[in-house]
């Protein structure tokens, strides 16, 4: 299982770079939607719709958000253009504020994990709320990556990769290694205290790197490292949500497209919950030394 897993990520990890590094916005962003359709996908069999066309809709739903984020300075261009009111562009930057409800959220999902894991497992669940939290969780992953590789230089985004890649094999080594104290054993008995540590020692030791890489003064690399910290600290947390719905449905895998991985969202839930806290963080320093 290791060895694959090992295989799959040594083939994965140069189309992510060549993807980050090569692609057009416009075609990164496309691509990216395709990937979380997939995740989606798999999230509709986990809320345990079974129909393909059931599926189909949650999908085209989703859709429409996207759109609409994608057109968003297009919206308010026509809205400007058929009410002569040139004051209505100003609010092209209201969309940032989309990062406070799913901030929000994955905080307080740290704390539920945390404090009442057993609620998460609870089998008669709303289809309809797991498909909603499910869709807001995906569209949110989608839109701040996508806005990530507009806002910032792709490095940025790449450094978002290996921050989380890092983070996980830190985690899985240290865990294996001096793992004693469980950290949500109701979720995922295999997760342990000490592998966050390692996890939060390789978010640090990231940090310290893409601040040396950008030349960031000390000021910067402190809130450069802290954010990757908590950055990697959601995305412990971000697993184990999505680990909590695998259990709910009593399933190991979300899917089985990625060998020794599984589905994508077994490959992705640690990265879709890291991604708006990322983002959110780097536009705060960014807006905090401008």
């Amino acid at each position: 299982m290791l060895l694959q897993r090992v295989i799959t990520a040594s083939i994965l990890a140069p189309l992510v770079a060549l993807a980050v590094f090569k692609l057009d916005h416009l075609y990164f962003s496309i691509l990216w939607a395709v990937i979380i359709f997939g995740a989606a996908w798999e999230w509709a069999n986990l809320a345990g719709v079974k129909s393909v066309i059931g599926k189909l809709a949650f999908l085209l739903v989703m859709l429409l958000p996207m759109l609409f984020l994608h057109f968003w300075t297009q919206v308010l261009e026509i809205i400007t253009q058929l009410t002569n009111y040139p004051e209505i562009r100003k609010y092209s930057g209201v969309i940032e504020t989309l990062m406070i409800p799913i901030v929000l959220f994955w905080l307080w999902m740290m704390f539920k994990i945390r404090k009442s894991a057993d609620e998460l497992l609870d089998p008669n669940k709303s289809k309809g709320k797991q498909l909603f939290i499910g869709g807001f969780v995906l569209v949110s992953a989608w839109f701040f990556l996508s806005r990530l590789m507009v806002m910032e230089e792709p490095a940025m985004t790449m450094y978002l990769f290996l921050l989380i890649w890092a983070a996980d094999v830190a985690a899985y080594f240290v865990g294996k290694k001096f793992g004693i104290t469980k950290l949500a054993i109701e979720i995922s008995p295999g997760k342990t205290v000490e592998g966050m540590y390692g996890a939060i020692g390789a978010a640090v030791v990231m940090g310290l790197c893409l601040t040396l890489y950008f030349g960031y003064p000390a000021l910067v690399t402190i809130d450069f490292i802290l954010l990757s910290v908590i950055t990697v600290m959601v995305s412990i947390y971000g697993d184990l949500f999505f680990s909590a719905a695998k259990r709910t449905r009593g399933v190991k895998d979300s899917g089985s497209i990625l060998p020794g991985h599984g589905g994508l969202l077994d490959r992705l839930d640690s990265f879709i919950a890291a991604i708006p806290i990322f983002y959110s963080g780097v536009w705060f320093i960014r807006w905090m030394y401008s």
